[in-house]
Protein backbone atom coordinates (compact mmCIF):
# COMPACT_ATOMS: atom_id res chain seq x y z
CA UNK A 1 0.00 0.00 0.00
CA UNK A 2 1.20 3.45 -1.02
CA UNK A 3 1.19 6.05 1.43
CA UNK A 4 0.65 9.30 0.65
CA UNK A 5 3.50 11.91 0.28
CA UNK A 6 1.92 14.61 2.65
CA UNK A 7 1.88 11.98 5.44
CA UNK A 8 5.84 11.65 5.41
CA UNK A 9 6.08 15.86 4.64
CA UNK A 10 4.08 16.78 7.52
CA UNK A 11 6.85 16.09 10.12
CA UNK A 12 9.42 17.38 8.36
CA UNK A 13 8.40 21.71 9.76
CA UNK A 14 7.74 20.06 13.32
CA UNK A 15 11.38 18.65 12.87
CA UNK A 16 12.40 22.29 11.46
CA UNK A 17 11.25 23.78 14.49
CA UNK A 18 12.57 21.43 17.10
CA UNK A 19 16.09 21.43 15.13
CA UNK A 20 15.51 25.32 15.81
CA UNK A 21 14.69 25.16 19.47
CA UNK A 22 17.43 23.28 20.23
CA UNK A 23 20.20 25.37 18.22
CA UNK A 24 22.00 27.96 21.26
CA UNK A 25 20.36 30.90 20.69
CA UNK A 26 22.89 34.03 20.27
CA UNK A 27 24.38 35.82 22.99
CA UNK A 28 23.84 39.59 23.07
CA UNK A 29 26.07 41.72 21.79
CA UNK A 30 28.82 43.17 24.31
CA UNK A 31 28.90 46.55 25.99
CA UNK A 32 32.40 48.29 26.01
CA UNK A 33 33.20 51.62 27.70
CA UNK A 34 35.68 53.58 26.63
CA UNK A 35 37.04 56.90 27.65
CA UNK A 36 39.91 58.83 25.41
CA UNK A 37 43.09 59.11 27.26
CA UNK A 38 42.75 62.51 29.72
CA UNK A 39 38.92 61.89 30.39
CA UNK A 40 39.10 58.82 32.41
CA UNK A 41 37.37 61.57 35.12
CA UNK A 42 34.22 61.15 33.23
CA UNK A 43 33.46 57.83 34.13
CA UNK A 44 34.91 57.74 37.60
CA UNK A 45 33.82 61.21 38.96
CA UNK A 46 30.99 62.08 36.69
CA UNK A 47 29.26 58.83 36.17
CA UNK A 48 29.11 58.85 32.22
CA UNK A 49 31.07 57.27 29.07
CA UNK A 50 32.53 59.17 26.65
CA UNK A 51 32.04 56.50 23.97
CA UNK A 52 29.69 53.01 24.06
CA UNK A 53 30.13 50.06 21.75
CA UNK A 54 27.33 47.97 21.43
CA UNK A 55 28.07 45.39 18.93
CA UNK A 56 29.19 47.21 15.72
CA UNK A 57 27.44 50.60 17.17
CA UNK A 58 28.96 53.24 18.80
CA UNK A 59 27.77 56.30 20.65
CA UNK A 60 29.56 59.41 21.64
CA UNK A 61 28.18 61.14 24.28
CA UNK A 62 28.12 65.14 23.66
CA UNK A 63 31.46 66.69 23.32
CA UNK A 64 31.88 70.30 23.59
CA UNK A 65 33.41 73.32 21.83
CA UNK A 66 35.48 74.24 24.14
CA UNK A 67 39.11 74.87 23.31
CA UNK A 68 40.23 77.65 20.85
CA UNK A 69 40.51 80.84 20.55
CA UNK A 70 37.87 81.57 17.72
CA UNK A 71 34.66 79.87 16.93
CA UNK A 72 35.86 77.95 13.90
CA UNK A 73 38.95 76.35 16.12
CA UNK A 74 36.10 75.82 18.68
CA UNK A 75 34.18 73.50 16.58
CA UNK A 76 37.47 72.03 14.33
CA UNK A 77 39.11 70.99 17.70
CA UNK A 78 35.25 69.67 18.46
CA UNK A 79 35.79 67.35 15.47
CA UNK A 80 39.23 66.53 16.00
CA UNK A 81 38.04 65.02 19.15
CA UNK A 82 34.65 63.44 17.61
CA UNK A 83 37.66 61.68 15.35
CA UNK A 84 39.73 60.61 18.52
CA UNK A 85 36.77 59.37 20.23
CA UNK A 86 35.06 57.11 17.85
CA UNK A 87 38.81 55.88 17.13
CA UNK A 88 39.00 54.69 20.77
CA UNK A 89 36.31 51.95 19.51
CA UNK A 90 37.35 51.05 16.24
CA UNK A 91 35.63 53.17 14.16
CA UNK A 92 35.98 56.39 11.83
CA UNK A 93 34.12 59.38 10.92
CA UNK A 94 33.31 57.50 7.74
CA UNK A 95 31.33 55.19 10.19
CA UNK A 96 29.24 58.16 12.36
CA UNK A 97 25.41 57.47 11.13
CA UNK A 98 23.63 60.20 13.00
CA UNK A 99 24.97 63.55 14.78
CA UNK A 100 22.79 65.81 16.51
CA UNK A 101 24.67 69.33 17.64
CA UNK A 102 23.80 71.88 20.57
CA UNK A 103 23.63 75.31 19.69
CA UNK A 104 23.78 77.82 22.68
CA UNK A 105 24.11 81.02 20.09
CA UNK A 106 20.92 80.26 18.73
CA UNK A 107 18.43 82.28 20.33
CA UNK A 108 16.27 82.75 17.32
CA UNK A 109 16.55 81.59 13.42
CA UNK A 110 18.25 84.84 12.52
CA UNK A 111 21.27 84.05 14.72
CA UNK A 112 20.86 80.51 14.15
CA UNK A 113 21.16 80.79 10.72
CA UNK A 114 24.73 82.89 10.89
CA UNK A 115 26.07 80.31 13.14
CA UNK A 116 25.19 77.78 11.29
CA UNK A 117 26.81 79.93 7.95
CA UNK A 118 30.09 79.26 9.64
CA UNK A 119 29.48 76.25 11.55
CA UNK A 120 28.83 73.98 7.77
CA UNK A 121 31.82 74.73 5.79
CA UNK A 122 33.69 73.12 8.81
CA UNK A 123 31.32 70.00 9.24
CA UNK A 124 31.93 69.35 5.63
CA UNK A 125 35.31 69.29 5.66
CA UNK A 126 35.19 66.55 8.26
CA UNK A 127 31.93 64.84 6.29
CA UNK A 128 32.81 65.72 2.70
CA UNK A 129 30.35 63.22 1.28
CA UNK A 130 28.10 60.32 2.55
CA UNK A 131 27.02 62.62 4.86
CA UNK A 132 25.41 61.29 8.32
CA UNK A 133 21.70 61.98 9.83
CA UNK A 134 21.83 65.23 11.89
CA UNK A 135 19.82 67.43 13.97
CA UNK A 136 20.85 70.95 15.03
CA UNK A 137 19.30 72.10 17.91
CA UNK A 138 19.23 75.13 19.88
CA UNK A 139 19.71 75.17 23.70
CA UNK A 140 20.32 78.06 25.91
CA UNK A 141 22.86 76.78 28.03
CA UNK A 142 25.86 73.90 27.85
CA UNK A 143 27.70 72.62 30.75
CA UNK A 144 30.95 74.02 29.63
CA UNK A 145 31.24 77.48 29.96
CA UNK A 146 32.45 79.39 26.54
CA UNK A 147 31.20 76.31 24.32
CA UNK A 148 29.41 77.65 21.71
CA UNK A 149 28.52 73.85 20.39
CA UNK A 150 28.44 70.61 22.05
CA UNK A 151 28.17 67.17 19.68
CA UNK A 152 27.02 63.62 20.24
CA UNK A 153 27.42 61.10 17.78
CA UNK A 154 26.08 57.49 16.93
CA UNK A 155 28.58 55.03 14.58
CA UNK A 156 28.02 51.96 13.34
CA UNK A 157 31.69 50.22 12.72
CA UNK A 158 32.21 49.30 9.28
CA UNK A 159 29.54 51.25 7.93
CA UNK A 160 31.60 53.91 5.97
CA UNK A 161 33.47 51.16 3.74
CA UNK A 162 31.15 50.97 1.28
CA UNK A 163 28.33 54.02 1.62
CA UNK A 164 25.73 54.27 -1.64
CA UNK A 165 23.54 57.71 -1.55
CA UNK A 166 21.02 57.51 -4.44
CA UNK A 167 19.74 60.94 -3.99
CA UNK A 168 19.21 62.90 -6.91
CA UNK A 169 20.94 66.58 -7.34
CA UNK A 170 17.82 69.10 -7.37
CA UNK A 171 17.54 71.46 -9.98
CA UNK A 172 19.13 74.90 -10.34
CA UNK A 173 16.99 77.56 -8.61
CA UNK A 174 16.64 80.41 -10.30
CA UNK A 175 18.06 83.69 -9.18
Amino acid sequence: MRRPLALFLFPLPLLCAFAAAAQPSPSPPTREHFAPRGMERSYHDYHYTPVVRVGDMVIVSGIPAGRGDTYEAKVRGMFEALRAHLATAGATLADVVELTSFHAGATDNATFGAEFARFAPIHHEFFPDHYPAWSAVGTTALLQPGAPVELRAVAVIGSGRRPKADIAKPAQRAP
